[in-house]
């Protein structure tokens, strides 16, 4: 799932939750949540395999989905800062994933293989990109429909 997903759905979890500890626990079960349901994302290969001078394009559609995900959140939603919170706890996951390739360990290989190879296990099943694609808009949608 992009970024955009996960903030968006975490910023829900922020707005409807005033317990901030609740708020931090729930926006990193529902990224988990959504990475359930069949998705693309985009590829940031030359990061994982540290190639450093081929890897502008990858920052850059990671920074621009991170951008455009704080947009979503500030142009539709009432700025409070446990939507922000909610926001960015929700893709510390894929952040872990990122270092994981970067700085691997034991405790972030586990997670690698509990996020990867466990919860997205749809992503290697034969789905078409159509449905992969419509998941995402659906969960963009709703959660810009619950933030107003």
């Amino acid at each position: 799932m992009i970024l955009l997903a996960h903030m968006l759905l975490g910023a829900v979890v922020g707005y409807y939750t005033k317990n901030i500890y609740l708020a931090i626990m729930l926006a990193l079960l529902c990224h988990y949540f959504l990475d359930l349901f069949p998705h693309i994302e985009y590829d940031i290969k030359n990061i994982k395999e540290k190639n450093w001078k081929k890897s502008l394009p990858d920052f850059l559609r990671v920074g621009l989905d991170f951008l455009l995900g704080l947009a979503l959140i500030f142009a539709f939603s009432k700025n409070q800062p446990m939507i922000y919170v909610g926001a960015i706890v929700a893709i510390v996951p894929d952040g872990l994933t990122v270092l994981s390739s970067v700085a691997p360990n034991k405790i972030l290989s586990a997670h690698d293989w509990a996020h990867i190879k466990k919860i997205h296990f749809l992503k290697y099943k034969k789905i078409s990109n159509v449905w992969r694609i419509l998941t995402q808009v659906a969960a963009t949608v709703i959660c810009i429909t619950l933030l107003r």
